[in-house]
């Protein structure tokens, strides 16, 4: 008997279209903005309207399919999203100009990346005829078996081959921290930068679209819902790729914050802080099942705590999790517990066929139907 439900919130209960928007813009600024590579700094400004947000996914992740790469081969979290696409470009880039500048090229990719580097490297392409190419990711990618943080790797892989050079530096670092500065500056805005990332903004001007969340069914229903189960006695926390800001202010402007034990919402902030104290700095975002422990035991509980639970669960049977993506699916699996996937996430309905083939133990239209399965 199912006694605790724990949902992912993008693609479940929020929208997570505007966080696809947000990860487009910020690969295209770091492309194009004096701030980053500044291939073409004329075409960047802070204020694009939605037609042109709409006409720079669809350029950037190629109508989404790069999107859907990515979430089919496990990666869940915008971010690592963000940084695959940005390095995969960059390595592009350079390897139009290893001919004439292989001495310099071997030399960034030796030590971290951080944004003096990406300045520097600008200024060395804008002295050739260089293109972008965002057509080349999936073909290349699709040429890897690579799955979730895998694909981080086959970044150095891509490096060696169309560059020529051995390097490690496609990895968890200080690129990644750049890219995901640049990200909350459009998600969160110039108001929330600094709370969000303990830094200011790098280019101010942003709105934000912390604001103007979307609900993925009509938010009372949602709420009705979360007091239901409440009710009957089920306990119910959030495991969520989403930072604590962005989880914490929507849920309070939707009034849904009411209905949950805050020691049982567990984001993004909450897996970053856990990774620091690892010495070996291992992956713990989804679909290591770290979150999903840890919203079960509380965040009060320690690392080491969760790290160690046995898996599978010895009470597997009374858990279920709710989630929109292969990575919550695979993160289920290894708690040994049951998975419910909605079908509201970045593939709709197209999703079902995956969902079957990984056999989820439940497939629902919309979150609001969990009701019917307990």
């Amino acid at each position: 008997m199912i006694k605790t439900i724990l949902f992912d919130v993008d693609g479940v209960l929020l929208s997570e279209e505007h966080y696809f928007d947000a990860s487009a813009l910020t690969v295209w600024e770091m492309l194009i903005s004096c701030n980053y590579l500044g291939l073409a700094p004329e075409k960047f400004k802070t204020n694009y309207n939605e037609d042109e947000i709409k006409e720079l996914r669809e350029q950037v992740f190629e109508k989404d399919s790069i999107l859907k790469f990515m979430k089919s081969r496990g990666l869940n979290a915008n971010w690592d999203m963000i940084y695959l696409s940005f390095c995969h470009q960059l390595i592009h880039l350079l390897s139009q100009v290893k001919d004439y500048e292989f001495e310099k090229i071997n030399k960034w990719c030796q030590a971290p990346i951080n944004r003096e580097t990406l300045l520097e490297v600008g200024k060395v392409l804008s002295n050739y005829r260089i293109q972008m190419d965002f057509s080349l990711f999936v073909e290349e990618f699709a040429r890897s078996e690579a799955t979730k943080q895998e694909l981080f790797n086959y970044l150095n892989e891509l490096a060696k081959e169309k560059l020529g050079i051995d390097t490690s530096i496609f990895k968890k670092g200080e690129l990644w921290s750049v890219c995901e500065h640049v990200s909350q500056e459009w998600y969160v805005g110039d108001n929330h930068v600094f709370a969000s990332t303990g830094r200011p903004s790098v280019q101010t001007g942003k709105t934000g679209f912390l604001a103007n969340e979307t609900t993925l069914a009509p938010r009372r229903e949602i709420d009705e819902l979360f007091q239901f189960l409440n009710a009957e006695g089920f306990t119910i926390g959030i495991g969520t790729g989403r930072p604590e800001l962005e989880t914490i202010q929507p849920f309070q402007h939707l009034d849904w914050l009411k209905n949950f034990d805050e020691n049982r919402i567990i984001t993004a902030d909450d897996v970053l802080k856990a990774e620091e104290q690892l010495p070996e700095r291992m992956s713990l975002s989804k679909p290591h099942p770290f979150t999903y422990i840890m919203g079960l035991l509380g965040k009060e509980t320690s690392l080491q705590k969760c790290l160690n639970t046995r898996l599978p669960l010895d009470n597997a049977e009374t858990v279920l999790v709710v989630g929109d993506s292969l990575a919550d699916l695979l993160a289920a699996r290894k708690l040994g517990c049951q998975f419910a996937a909605v079908l509201t996430g970045l593939s709709g309905k197209d999703a079902r066929s995956d969902f079957e083939k990984h056999a989820a133990d439940y497939i629902l239209d919309s979150v609001l139907d969990i009701k019917g399965i307990l």
